[in-house]
């Protein structure tokens, strides 16, 4: 499962031109010093969302908590099965939360 979420995950990001797949064992994207998405070890996928986006989501998906070494990750949402098979849409939320991280001060 967590390599289908992988392989899934890296086509979504080489078709756009934002990102770039960094991690080896835990794939993520980032931009302005700032972590926009990652795979967990448990295969669930996390994006980084601004408030007005996460309520966003929430109402099309459910806004479930996304953990990362058993930490809760502040302002990421996990993303359902459902969005993982509508790569137009995941993308779409990706793009979001590389736009969410660009609005913040670099790190």
């Amino acid at each position: 499962m967590r390599e289908e979420v992988i392989k899934s995950y890296d086509e979504i990001i080489a078709a756009n031109p934002n990102f770039d797949r960094k991690g080896k064992t835990m794939p993520y994207t980032s931009a302005n010093g700032h972590m926009c998405s990652q795979v967990n070890k448990d295969g669930e996928l996390g994006s980084r969302l601004s408030k007005t986006d996460t309520s966003t989501f929430d109402v099309q998906y459910g806004a479930q908590p996304f953990l990362s070494y058993g930490a809760i990750m502040r302002e990421y949402v996990r993303i359902p099965q459902t969005l993982l098979d509508d790569k137009q849409k995941l993308g779409y939320y990706l793009q979001k939360g590389f736009e969410y991280v660009m609005s913040l001060p670099p790190k």
